[in-house]
């Protein structure tokens, strides 16, 4: 006679097995999807690119759930190939959703070269020797900016182009740090205790495939390193966590908001540490002095933040009273960030579920109030799509293509003041509902679930 404990077992393994072909299917599925993605997105314009997008999201978050339920070593590496062949179908596209790339490539070069990225425009006569007609023409604000990357994104540069300054190996090399996030996720819930099998919900998700693999944005290093810096905190490494997040931040200044959550009360060595991984990373290229700071000022002109003009509740708030000095925006927002920081730096609450949640909402607000125009600058919270059971890091991560307007003559994409309004406010709305009526359930770690 058969015992429960045992028939359950069996039930259980044959669950498991039943979920792997399934798994296959989807993976072929979405790989197809990664394949046609760009084709589709020229063709018929942002509309079958929102399209294509949804479908997809939703078939990572229930391959998430049903991998949950086959937690096996097959699975596992289901999950890991079909995301690798999904980011190879996009590493050979052409990246036409931004020119950062090239700038990438260009930087790398450069200091391949023996030259401070900070010294020289890219047509000063200095530089003519590595200017190319492969790189050079693509490359952004070449008349005015020796470049906008902070340190360790320039690091990442030159390592990736000692192996090819090529725009394909910069791609590569981004989703090789992807991969460092990947393995920082996997880490983070086995320590939790949760389904490996979970990571489907990023590993298939496709903003990170069509931004890392497709377009190649830095955002990939940044958010290897506060995963990687998550899993050191939550390891018990305070320190370490906090210089990983340094190097984050210096690749993009998001990971920043990581150090609140890994600061306590006192621990004025991780203060200690944070200053001098910094002054370290900055120390090869202060031969230009305060020049390395980089482009930051006219970045912040640029994108519409010194005038206001690039905040969209700012906007809200103009429409109906006509000129607001963006001073008062600047001090409500930094009010608000610097709130949410002390109160996570003071938490009481130092468990593992409570930290990644401070962790989230941190990097939520920040986003929301900086309102960028840029998709990829979301790649940072498509993570706790695992994480989490929150449902603004879907929204933000899979509504972020609405801000897309690229192709020329598209007629099926949003007005860019509409689309941002909509994003936001719908950012806005999934914030409010979760806080106001998930908070408890999005304070403790999904059980084999990657949503509520």
């Amino acid at each position: 006679m058969t015992t429960p404990s045992l028939s359950w077992a069996g039930s259980a393994l044959r669950a498991d097995r039943a979920s792997e072909p399934v798994l296959w299917a989807m993976g072929v599925i979405l790989f197809g999807f990664a394949s046609i993605g760009p084709t589709l997105h020229h063709r018929f314009g942002a509309a079958a690119h929102m399209g294509l997008i949804a479908v997809w999201a939703i078939a990572a978050a229930y391959a998430a759930s049903i991998a949950g339920a086959a937690e096996t070593r097959r699975a596992l590496w289901i999950i890991l190939v079909a995301a690798l062949a999904m980011r190879g179908a996009m590493l050979f596209a052409y990246p036409y959703l931004s020119t950062d790339i090239w700038r990438y490539v260009w930087d790398g070069r450069v200091q391949g070269a023996g030259i401070n990225p900070y010294r020289y425009l890219p047509v000063a006569p200095e530089l003519a020797h590595l200017r190319d007609a492969a790189i050079y023409p693509n490359i952004n604000r070449a008349t005015y900016a020796p470049t906008v990357y902070p340190p360790a994104a320039q690091m990442a540069f030159w390592l990736i182009t000692r192996f090819s300054d090529s725009m394909i190996a910069m791609k590569a090399g981004m989703v090789a740090f992807e991969g460092l996030a990947v393995a920082s996720l996997i880490a983070i819930l086995a320590r939790l205790g949760r389904p490996l099998t979970a990571v489907a919900a990023y590993a298939w998700h496709p903003l990170p495939i069509w931004e890392i693999a497709g377009n190649g944005h830095v955002d990939a290093v940044m958010t290897a390193f506060v995963m990687l810096g998550l899993w050191a905190y939550l390891a018990g490494r305070v320190s370490l966590a906090g210089v990983l997040a340094v190097a984050g931040a210096l690749a993009k200044p998001t990971a920043l908001l990581a150090l609140p959550v890994f600061w306590a009360p006192r621990n004025w060595r991780l203060v200690a540490v944070v200053a001098a991984a910094c002054g370290l990373l900055y120390l090869p290229y202060l031969s230009v002095g305060w020049q390395a700071l980089g482009f930051a000022a006219g970045y912040a002109r640029e994108e519409g933040l010194a005038d206001g003009r690039g905040f969209w509740l700012l906007q809200v708030v103009r429409w109906p009273l006509g000129v607001v000095d963006p001073k008062f925006y600047y001090v409500l927002a930094a009010g608000l960030i610097g709130g949410l920081a002390l109160r996570v730096g003071f938490r009481s609450d130092r468990s593992p579920a409570a930290s990644i949640a401070a962790l989230h909402w941190l990097l939520v607000a920040f986003l929301l109030l900086l309102s960028t125009n840029y998709p990829w600058y979301f790649v940072v919270l498509a993570p706790f799509c695992v994480l989490t059971r929150y449902v603004t890091p879907w929204l933000l991560t899979v509504a972020a293509v609405v801000l897309y307007d690229v192709i020329p003559g598209d007629t099926t994409a949003l007005p860019a003041t509409a689309a941002k309004l909509l994003f936001y406010g719908a950012g806005v709305a999934a914030a409010i509902y979760d806080l106001g009526f998930s908070s408890r359930a999005g304070h403790r770690l999904a059980s084999g679930e990657a949503i509520a």
